[in-house]
């Protein structure tokens, strides 16, 4: 018995430092993403239309990442939980529904984006209907690999995922600058051909990784649950059932949820898109600053939320009660959360007090008085907080969800609708009082009737045990006294500096920022130990096992 304690506190241990380790790896690919995604911003301003931009950016990238959410996230969530006596056979049989279903939406989709929606005039951007295909085409690719993926998230193999996407994005990134800069004349056709070659070589790495394993270093790995290539692909099992239904009803129920958390995801872009709100060339420059403002949330934290999804949908069964959960595992779970959250809320407010007073340099140094001027440095200030917010609604969402039971699912469900109508009603309202602004408000209103709603069904789920992973989630008040100590010096920095000054005057309102910066983390280092202990451990590679 004790033997086996001690293996089961073994494989947690392995499974929580495998979860750290890849949001380790989430991070690093996320910056190189986000980076690259600036680098190609930079150039192709320079070669074509805010109106273009607008149109590949918003339009065209939305219908990418709408039909790869809705044909994917429900699948990658049910074949992710942990479920007794799993059949592999099955798993991979529901993992490959995702391909037909790709099909299905990108399809309507694709339609929908032609016929239903406003067509950007032909004479500034011709072959609309071009990029549509394409890029309708690249997700159906890209999905051809996604049964490849979710074996890869389920054995653990961290690195998989960084190096796949990363050489897919490079592909995407060289083409489409060769393709902007030596023939601008071609328009949507440069990324529509970039787009496509994305979709291809996500699918090579992934085949290619997968089938030199099986050959080549399946007799290495005992836990590798196959052993032929062509158990990659759907087969029949000689129970006639081809999928467990089980998991394929819970892919349902989560689907309906997963529909709602796209739109409030994307929430801003299906607005302009399909209210019109905003002007393609507006549509444009919004879409910068958004993905400058968001490049902590999709570099730091939505990592930590994927990597504690999984943690957490591995380590406790769905829909059980706490009192009949392993205790040592229900123990490591609350750990978890408690210092997850208060690493995130510390990460938030650090970007809110840092950020406010370097936006206007931020956008001036990155696109010059284009994105400097008017009210770019206002709608980066206001993400600034957007940034906490999401901190705190992924990281407590990700352990509702790995929880949750499916009939909680299926009410959550419907609670979503209410926070989509709330944030569709907010955002047009919002929009009409305060610009492009009134997104970033109608977000913050519905991320944090979110948070109240993940608060609540925490607090509802550990009420009759011992445990309280809400308890001790807020910074210590030394560490946020020397944070408004800090907002105050660099506002009052950024008004002498930084207003139509030389590179001289900038760069002290940088060194003052780093001065700052530096007395703040050192704070945190002593103060903070928890959080600290938590990074050095798992992070750093330190992690004892038990």
């Amino acid at each position: 018995m004790i033997k086996m304690a001690e293996r089961k506190d073994s494989n947690d241990s392995k499974l929580l430092s495998g979860a750290v380790k890849a949001a380790s790896y989430n991070m690093v690919l996320q910056l190189m993403l986000r980076v690259m995604t600036f680098l190609i911003n930079g150039v192709v301003l320079r070669f074509i239309s805010k109106d273009m931009l607008g149109v590949v950016n918003v339009r065209l990238t939305l219908l990418y990442s709408t039909t790869l959410f809705l044909a994917t996230e429900a699948f990658d969530k049910a074949c992710l939980s942990k479920i007794e006596n799993q059949n592999w056979s099955k798993i991979i049989n529901l993992m490959w529904c995702t391909v037909p279903m790709s099909i299905i939406v990108s399809s309507i989709l694709g339609w929908t984006w032609i016929y239903l929606l406003e067509t950007p005039d032909s004479d500034m951007i011709p072959n609309y209907t071009l990029g549509v295909i394409s890029f309708s085409l690249s997700t159906v690719l890209v999905i051809l690999s996604r049964p490849l993926y979710i074996l890869g998230q389920k054995c653990m193999f961290i690195k998989l995922k960084v190096v796949s996407a990363g050489i897919a994005e490079i592909f995407k990134c060289i083409i489409t600058v060769i393709l902007v800069i030596f023939f601008p004349h071609l328009g949507i056709i440069n990324f529509a051909v970039a787009q496509i070659i994305f979709g291809l070589v996500t699918s090579l790495v992934y085949y290619g990784y997968f089938i030199y394993y099986i050959l080549h270093q399946k007799k290495k790995d005992d836990n590798f649950p196959l052993s032929t290539i062509l158990q990659l692909f759907p087969s029949r099992l000689a129970d006639s059932t081809f999928i467990d239904i089980n998991q394929a009803w819970l892919a349902v129920s989560i689907f309906t949820q997963s529909f709602f958390k796209q739109l409030l995801t994307e929430g801003e872009k299906y607005v302009m898109t399909i209210f019109g709100v905003l002007s393609f060339a507006d549509q444009g420059i919004y879409d910068i600053v958004n993905n400058l403002g968001s490049m902590a949330a999709r570099f730091i934290f939505l990592p930590i939320e994927e990597s504690g999804y999984l943690f957490f949908s591995q380590l406790l069964v769905r829909g059980e009660p706490v009192n009949k959960q392993k205790q040592d595992s229900c123990q490591l779970a609350v750990d978890v959360l408690s210092i997850l959250l208060k690493m995130v809320i510390l990460i938030g407010i650090i970007i809110l007090m840092f950020g406010v007073p370097y936006s206007y340099l931020a956008l001036d140094l990155y696109g010059g008085s284009l994105l400097s001027s008017g009210t770019g440095p206002t709608l980066l200030r206001w993400y600034c907080l957007y940034v906490l917010i999401i901190a705190v609604n992924g990281t407590t969402e990700c352990f509702v969800f790995a929880t949750m039971s499916k009939v909680q699912v299926d009410r959550y469900s419907k609670k979503m609708v209410i926070f989509s109508g709330l944030f569709l009603l907010s955002s047009i309202v919002l929009v009409n009082q305060f610009g492009s602004v009134g997104f970033i408000l109608a977000n913050c209103l519905n991320m944090g009737a979110r948070i109240v709603h993940s608060i609540y069904y925490i607090h509802q789920y550990f009420k009759d045990s011992n445990y309280s992973p809400l308890h001790d989630i807020l910074p210590s008040n030394t560490v946020i006294l020397v944070l408004v100590i800090s907002l105050c010096i660099t506002s009052l920095s950024e008004m002498i500096f930084c207003c139509d000054r030389g590179l001289v005057y900038r760069l002290l309102h940088i060194v003052i920022g780093g001065i700052c910066f530096i007395v703040t983390m050192a704070t945190i280092y002593m103060k903070e130990t928890t959080v600290i202990k938590f990074i050095k451990d798992h992070i750093g590679g330190k992690h004892k096992q038990s």
